[in-house]
């Protein structure tokens, strides 16, 4: 099982990871053959990456949660959401009482916090659990798709940082609502394909206040919560907004969701740019340690994202081409590959020897392959 961008699937291969569409019902199943007329069904969904079975690995990638736990906690983001844009649109209706409004809330952040829960109990139930994929998204339901995988990211990072379950809860709810501001952001800017205009820039990061202050009214949702909403752009070199705060003056909690926030974001495709690898979205993170993350964060991050899982074909500095059979945990950036084909240089490697980027310290891990 392999993650390769829609161009590069064709007729014939096998579907090996099940294709939701925009409201979680089940458009293509995994192990269905893939025609023309099923890529062009994805594409019109503007799903731009998919898993596919082939001969180069049988591996099977679990996702960290299952398949329909994120299809529940993508509706009831989604829900949420709308009724957010409901609540604002009925604030000047003297029809609705206000305690109608608050029931309606309540209802809905009542679930948020179920499904919380839910992913939460998942997580903590697994051993040494990783991020070792990325998950299929559609350009309609990425802002509701990013918060459930923004919420998955950062309890494994938070795992990883010890933190207790009533802090992984506080976490988990801050994560999922993080975007919720962007409900009152104009959609033509959410989904412009082009570069935003320094007016445009300004609306858009209004959507940590309008989240922050829609939030302020909602006693389900605890304070350190609903900060997240407010702080996760800061930066710690103090650059970021809406008010440039330093260091440990952000909360905590927002400093986990932004490095998930900005992971999930450069790892997927949006209307303005094109999926990053993993790997190389790992390489941003490190890069701006200490500038816009946590530097511990950071380094607690590496150890839970697995930018080559197996399944995955790489090019290696020698330009044999290998499938990653296995990754080490804390070594991530240097996994076990099977080469499936031999490079051109003298010190290439013979098709079907397994290596251990651990041991063979001159080779790395140069781009990753989608064909061959």
């Amino acid at each position: 099982m392999r993650l390769v961008p829609i161009e590069f699937a064709n007729p014939g291969n096998t579907l090996a990871k099940t294709v939701f569409d925009n409201d979680g019902r089940i458009l293509l199943r995994d192990g269905v053959v893939l025609t023309d007329s099923y890529l062009i069904r994805i594409k019109r969904l503007q799903i731009y990456s998919i898993y596919i079975s082939d001969g180069y690995s049988e591996t099977i990638i679990e996702d960290v949660i299952k398949p329909e736990l994120r299809q529940h906690a993508i509706k009831a983001i989604k829900e949420t959401f709308y009724s957010f844009e409901k609540y604002n649109l009925y604030s000047n209706n003297t029809n609705l009482s206000k305690q109608s409004i608050a029931k309606e809330k309540h209802s809905y952040f009542e679930s948020i916090g179920n499904i919380a829960r839910d992913i939460i109990d998942e997580i903590i139930s697994k051993q040494n659990v990783m991020i070792n994929l990325v998950d299929i998204k559609s350009m309609d339901n990425y802002t509701y798709q990013h918060s459930v995988n923004v919420a998955v990211l950062s309890l494994v990072l938070g795992v990883q940082l010890q933190l207790n379950q009533s802090e992984l809860y506080t976490l988990c709810i801050g994560a999922l609502l993080h975007d919720i501001g962007k409900v009152l952001i104009p959609k033509d800017i959410i989904l412009k394909p082009g570069r935003l205009t320094d007016e445009e820039f300004i609306t858009i990061k209004e959507h940590t206040t309008k989240g922050y202050d829609f939030l302020k009214g909602c006693s389900d949702i605890s304070v350190p919560s609903r900060i997240v909403a407010l702080q996760h752009h800061e930066k710690v070199n103090g650059l970021g907004y809406p008010d440039n705060k330093k260091d440990k003056s952000i909360n905590r909690f927002a400093r986990i969701v932004s490095i998930a926030d900005v992971y999930d974001a450069l790892t997927s495709d949006r209307p303005y740019s094109k999926a990053m690898c993993p790997n190389d979205a790992v390489e941003y993170i490190f890069s701006h340690a200490n500038t816009q993350f946590d530097y511990e964060m950071v380094k607690a991050f590496s150890k839970a994202v697995v930018p080559y899982p197996p399944g995955t074909l790489v090019r290696l500095s020698t330009d044999d081409i290998g499938v990653v059979t296995n990754v080490f945990p804390n070594l991530a950036l240097r996994p076990q590959v099977k080469i499936v084909k031999k490079g051109p240089n003298v010190n290439a490697q013979e098709v079907g020897t397994t290596i251990s980027l651990v041991d063979q310290l001159d080779i790395v891990v140069k781009n990753i392959e989608f064909s061959i």
